[in-house]
């Protein structure tokens, strides 16, 4: 088809599904990740949330230890790390253990949401204005990465001089103004809010400066993917997500939910168009249409790199869907 030649990655959140357990999560996170390596995706990162039972990715970094641990050439990383949650210190000791431990296989990408709610942010004794200080704190990491200078007070042990390639993370084009001046990889939170996606890629590409980490801009975007071997069956795998979705703006907390035969039973006018816009970049179906549709949005957005996500209640299923996707990218010549 002529398509550029592009990788892909998986993002995770190691869901926690209703009948299960996060211990059963974590072993699923693997299992994933392994499978992942084997279809030949470039990276598989896990996001930071808090105070969310169905999702059991809040200690990242130890969770990211465990993945790259049970692996051996995908890397691992985070798509990521909520940086008001955290001393920029800290972030670069834990990542630069990981880098001592996992050499060149690990990534750390930040974001500047706290993730969570002011109650729990509050409980990790962080506190919402910090995110106004993102663009410092994001400065106070890469410092802590680069080598020691002499008289240097605080240093990162481990930390310092490590080669961990560091993204910016964002929804909006706050995130792609600071990897543009940064002169950082930028990966876009398409897959739960695209609204600003094709704003913040031109801005990112316009205003990008060269820096000694990255030469030319590259960024990467995140698409939900149901795949499974008919239409019907995708598009019922596809309502767990869409559930979440409504729930979480329900207020109702709880653990990931098995498909359903009737969505339309579920949710009302109101939520029905909210799921639509905020999963509006999304690829449903069999293989076909996996192929079409992922070879579709590459075409259209020209992102250097495609990070596959899709929340499917059965682990099976979802190994499968991940397998089909994999697929479209070698079919369509873009892997």
């Amino acid at each position: 088809m002529g398509m550029p030649t592009i990788p892909f990655s998986l993002l995770d959140l190691a869901p926690v599904c209703e009948g299960s357990t996060p211990s059963q999560a974590f072993a699923n996170a693997l299992d994933l990740a392994r499978h992942a390596e084997a279809l030949g995706y470039k990276r598989y990162w896990l996001a930071e949330h808090h105070n969310m039972p169905g999702i059991a990715s809040a200690a990242t970094s130890i969770l990211i230890g465990h993945v790259a641990g049970g692996t051996s050439r995908i890397r691992v990383g985070a798509g990521g790390v909520m940086l008001p949650n955290h001393a920029p210190l800290q972030v670069a000791e834990q990542f630069g253990t990981l880098a001592a431990l996992y050499p060149g296989r690990i990534d750390l990408g930040m974001g500047r949401a706290p993730g969570t709610d002011h109650a729990t942010a509050r409980a990790l004794r962080r506190y919402y204005d910090n995110a106004d200080a993102f663009p410092r704190d994001v400065q106070e990491v890469l410092h802590y990465f680069e080598p020691v200078q002499s008289g240097q007070a605080v240093q990162a042990v481990p930390g310092s001089g490590q080669d961990v390639p560091v993204w910016i993370l964002g929804s909006s084009l706050f995130g792609a103004r600071l990897a543009a001046a940064l002169g950082l990889p930028y990966a876009f939170a398409s897959h739960f809010a695209p609204a600003a996606m094709d704003e913040a890629l031109a801005l990112y590409h316009r205003d990008f400066r060269p820096s000694a980490r990255l030469r030319t801009p590259y960024a990467m975007l995140a698409l939900n993917v149901f795949g499974a071997d008919t239409r019907a069956e995708a598009k019922r795998l596809a309502t767990t997500q869409q559930q979440s979705f409504v729930r979480l703006r329900r207020g109702e907390l709880g653990l990931v939910p098995p498909p359903i035969d009737d969505i339309e039973a579920f949710w009302t006018p109101a939520e029905k168009s909210m799921v639509a816009e905020a999963l509006a970049c999304s690829v449903v179906g069999d293989a076909t249409d996996l192929r079409e549709g992922i070879a579709a949005f590459v075409a259209r957005h020209r992102s250097d790199e495609l990070m596959l996500t899709g929340n499917i209640f059965d682990h099976a299923a979802r190994k499968h869907s991940f397998a089909l996707a994999s697929q479209a990218f070698i079919d369509t010549r873009l892997a």
